[in-house]
């Protein structure tokens, strides 16, 4: 199987934008968070959240074949079948069936909304947010508005509340704000 490290080499080859980068790795870590909070196989989670846009830069013009053509690119790694069918799920091209595939459903637009609250800050750093502060941001329908909000309130179907999911993945994205620069 497909090795951490060998997953970020294919991202890094792959995908050029490095906020596109810095997303696929926070991605990464709030799905390892919630395998940890889940009992889950956190390698595996985390393998789902790294690689999940890695398609990016070759459909962003054909929306339509995201999700699909990284699978066609991973073919040849032997990866598990319900990690290649959470990278299908996040971009909703196969009925979401199974917690892998809620929870990176969840994660991909909460990476986005919790950057964008991190850069409104002036010290536009992770360290100086907090749950409250996401959850105030979460009402303003304007605030980051391309984080769909049910997407993300989609998490209550892992038994996790909003506020329990943004802390969790705050929390998450905390420990790799270097790699995130923020």
């Amino acid at each position: 199987m497909l090795k951490r490290e060998e997953a970020l080499e294919l991202v890094k080859k792959h995908v050029k934008s490095k906020n596109l980068i810095k997303h696929c790795l926070a991605v990464e870590v709030v799905m390892m968070a919630l395998a940890r909070r889940l009992n889950e196989d956190e390698e595996l989670w985390g393998l789902a959240g790294l690689l999940h846009d890695l398609d990016y830069d070759y459909t962003k013009d054909d929306p339509g074949s995201h999700g699909y053509k990284s699978i066609e690119l991973l073919k040849e790694y032997d990866l598990p079948r319900p990690v290649l069918d959470a990278i299908l799920a996040h971009c909703e091209k196969k009925e979401i069936a199974t917690n892998m595939e809620r929870a990176i459903y969840a994660a991909d637009p909460v990476t986005g909304f919790i950057v964008a609250a991190a850069l409104i800050t002036p010290e536009k750093s992770l360290s100086v947010i907090d749950t409250e502060f996401l959850m105030r941001r979460f009402k303003e329908k304007l605030f980051a508005k391309g984080a769909s909000r049910e997407q993300m309130k989609s998490c209550e179907e892992l038994g996790l509340s909003l506020e329990e999911f943004l802390s969790l993945s705050l929390d998450a994205m905390k420990t790799i704000s270097k790699d995130l620069g923020l």
